[in-house]
């Protein structure tokens, strides 16, 4: 009798570390799947991350290179119109001995109307082309943002510090075109002293623009070293 209740005891035991053994590995099953799921989840949000941070870099950096693109070939059709003008009113200066009745002739009035005509476009083209350049800067400082690469960023500064030299020398040169419009002007009434004022003037713009030009080309150089974009942004 003791033995055949030993046994049920011995059964009752095995039957209970057997069903804890069970219940212990679906807990710990139902805990490791938890974990994946969290591991999953976290690596999906990461990636996302990843994803949208490459986006919005690549974004950024595409729409300031489209802009500070406009604004170059802006600038230079306004070279065009800078240099016609300055040929105009050289032109119109080597006729300006020409001077019947108190007026200039049909030809030196003709030189100088060309000269005030492109004067007026290339000032109205320098200053949409300044103006493209300071649209652009601020994608360059956005995509800064999304990048952690050293090397990303310092071409991104780069590419800031061009926009902001644009800028400038698109400045320099709408004065100048000014002071060659005031020059012409005043050409055409026969004012000297006025127009040796306002040539001064454009002297002295064209000399601080071929100092920022020389900026300028110097960090066109630096970006065209850097003419590739890795697709991973991270540090290798």
């Amino acid at each position: 009798m003791t033995r055949v209740f030993d046994r049920n005891i011995f059964i009752m035991l095995a039957a209970v570390m057997v069903g804890v053994i069970i219940i212990t590995y679906f807990v710990a099953d139902i805990v490791n799947k938890s974990k994946i799921e969290n591991l999953t989840t976290e690596h999906i949000f990461e990636i996302q991350d990843v994803n949208s941070r490459n986006e919005n870099f690549t974004d950024n950096f595409l729409q300031g290179s489209i802009m500070m693109d406009s604004a170059r070939e802006v600038r230079e059709v306004a070279n065009l119109n800078f240099d016609f003008a300055l040929f105009w009113f050289n032109n119109a200066l080597v006729n300006a001995s020409v001077w019947f009745n108190n007026k200039w002739v049909n030809t030196t009035e003709k030189l100088i109307e060309r000269c005030i005509e492109n004067c007026s476009n290339a000032m109205i083209k320098y200053l949409t082309s300044h103006n493209k350049f300071g649209e652009s800067k601020p994608y360059f400082v956005d995509a800064k943002s999304f990048t952690e690469s050293r090397r990303y960023i310092e071409v991104l500064g780069y590419y800031v510090n061009f926009s902001q030299l644009g800028q400038t020398i698109s400045i320099l040169r709408y004065n100048a075109s000014k002071f060659i419009k005031q020059a012409a002007e005043n050409l055409s009434l026969g004012a000297l002293e006025n127009v040796t004022l306002a040539m001064e003037n454009f002297s002295m713009m064209e000399g601080l623009y071929q100092t920022a030009l020389g900026g300028y080309i110097e960090m066109k150089e630096r970006i065209d070293d850097y003419t590739f974009f890795d697709e991973i942004r991270e540090e290798h």
